[in-house]
């Protein structure tokens, strides 16, 4: 197999059709007379997911007029690109075979994934028939994401003469994605006995991220090659006897290092991709924010970045000094802005209201909507977005003020548990430390009543998190939770929670996911249904 292919693993703007194709004609350009031919990822030139733009003609039509110039501007070098095209009436998801303006074949996406966060079956019709090419005397198949993780697709491949399998995707992180996905494109290698190049979209996208790491096997199922995570990179890969000298399998990240990298390119590209001149974070001294402040200078610069403390009556001193010592820790401008005179104010104008009825929850939350009034102010008139701060520990169960600490325009640890919140704040302080070890030992707490802690209304956070990954991402009954251990009280109590609290969860900005089941995208609940336990 003498063959040198270029592994194009780039972060495509969704919606910029002339802006994708004028980067693939750079990249493509680039690697004439390097290389035989260059991959791109699944519907690169629209990016993905292009979603209900799909729908629009005018917005296939521009896709048309992209191809038909990138046909014109290329010559010398085989490009395989990713691209919905209308044919006889119906959409197809396909991977385009083009050479010195000449489409050679185009493969129609078998296998359209309608779960998780996939609507496919809802803008594309499945192709039927296995698609090669002749390159250098190699015949080579193509298949489109969703399409290796079933057996079909590559064996009709197989079976139509393939001796290399390209395969196309748009594959969105979770937390273990990485290494599954290299383990099924191994077993269908050594099903086929045939090499594979996988080729991933790399950058943020709205709630998701893609993470790269493009990778090639050989025809036993041993990798060969693995590309950076999180990184837009081509990369040449030659397949010639004797021409992997310069191959390089990048090693597989921790766990924490990865979920990590996924919020800092999610916030990066939810910020610049949306026009966003820097970030806001109201700062309190907490885990929760501390986490938020790291991830967004990691990804925007400290220029980039303001908080502002906003202390109550109820806020400890420590709580501002640890809040000040992260926002000079990172190198970021603060400022403290005291709630005090608008909660009192507010307190007045309330008071006839009031009378006769205890302190309760509702005071809380007028606090928090003070600072949520102060943050939604400093964003709208600097034109900076505003980051929430809540984990998916507090979204599952309510533990957030609808227009207080739920303000914000986008939610970076929306989907990460507080058990991980503290891991990665960990994993961020092993490589310099950002956020002060007393932050990371204080009992949690919303500081919106004398000596109060998060364990007054919840349960710990250890036993917490387990349940909720058990019923949310599992889909766990309470007869099960319980029976893997947990007290019935307090599974009921959780579930309750969970349950009675969707009302928020579908008011709150959107986050980056990081489990296999993140709230919105993934678990969409209604919110007036027969709650019935099982």
């Amino acid at each position: 197999m003498d063959l040198k292919l270029v592994i194009a693993q780039l972060n495509f703007l969704v919606g910029d059709i002339e802006g994708n194709a004028q980067l693939i004609i750079d990249e493509a350009r680039a690697q004439v007379g390097r290389a035989d031919a260059i991959v791109f990822p699944e519907l690169a030139i629209t990016g993905y997911p292009p979603e209900d733009l799909l729908l629009r003609s005018h917005f296939i039509q521009r896709v048309e007029l992209a191809v038909a110039q990138i046909l014109s501007r290329v010559r010398g070098i085989h490009l395989v690109v990713g691209y919905p095209r209308r044919r006889d009436g119906r959409l197809y998801n396909v991977a385009g075979v083009w050479r010195d303006g000449e489409v050679l074949v185009e493969y129609e996406k078998h296998k359209l994934p309608n779960y998780s966060v996939f609507d496919e079956k809802r803008y594309f019709s499945p192709g039927r028939e296995a698609v090669t090419f002749d390159l250098n005397g190699v015949r080579i198949g193509l298949t489109v994401c969703e399409d290796i993780w079933e057996v079909e697709p590559a064996a009709m491949s197989r079976a139509a003469g393939a001796q290399l399998l390209l395969n196309i995707n748009a594959s969105p992180f979770h937390i273990g994605k990485a290494p599954e996905r290299e383990e099924l494109v191994q077993s269908r290698a050594r099903e086929n006995n045939i090499p594979i190049l996988y080729v991933n979209l790399v950058g943020g996208q709205d709630e998701l991220v893609f993470d790269g790491g493009s990778f090639v096997v050989d025809a036993e199922g041993e990798l060969a090659e693995r590309l950076p995570f999180f990184t837009a990179t081509s990369k040449i890969v030659d397949l010639s006897p004797g021409g992997n000298e310069t191959s390089r399998i990048t090693p597989l990240m921790s766990e924490e290092e990865r979920v990590y990298r996924a919020l800092v390119t999610g916030v990066r590209d939810y910020v610049r991709k949306n026009g966003f001149n820097g970030a806001i974070i109201g700062l309190s001294g907490g885990v929760d924010s501390a986490l938020t402040l790291a991830i967004a200078v990691d990804a925007l610069g400290a220029d980039q970045v303001e908080v502002v403390m906003m202390p109550s009556r109820y806020t400890a001193e420590m709580s501002n000094q640890d809040a000040i010592a992260e926002a000079e820790l990172l190198g970021v401008a603060y400022r403290s802005i005291p709630i005090e005179p608008a909660f009192n104010a507010f307190l007045e104008m309330l008071a006839e209201e009031f009378a006769g009825r205890p302190v309760d929850v509702t005071e809380e939350n007028i606090q928090a909507r003070c600072r949520g009034i102060i943050l939604m102010a400093i964003s709208n008139k600097k034109g900076r977005i505003l980051l929430t701060t809540g984990n998916k520990s507090e979204m599952s169960v309510g533990y957030a003020t609808l227009y207080g600490d739920m303000a914000g325009g986008f939610a970076p640890i929306k989907d990460v548990p507080k058990t991980l919140v503290y891991r990665l704040c960990r994993y961020r302080n092993s490589i310099a430390e950002v956020i002060p070890e007393r932050v990371l030992e204080r009992p949690p707490s919303a500081e919106l009543a004398p000596d109060q802690k998060d364990s007054d209304s919840l349960p710990d956070y250890a036993v917490l998190d387990q349940i909720l990954e058990r019923y949310v991402e599992q889909d766990q009954s309470v007869t099960e939770i319980v029976a893997a251990g947990f007290e019935e009280r307090t599974v009921l109590r959780v579930i309750g929670m969970v349950d009675r609290n969707e009302y928020k969860r579908r008011q709150a900005p959107p986050g980056i996911k990081i489990t296999r089941r993140a709230y919105g995208r993934d678990r969409r609940y209604p919110l007036t249904w027969s709650k019935r336990r099982d």
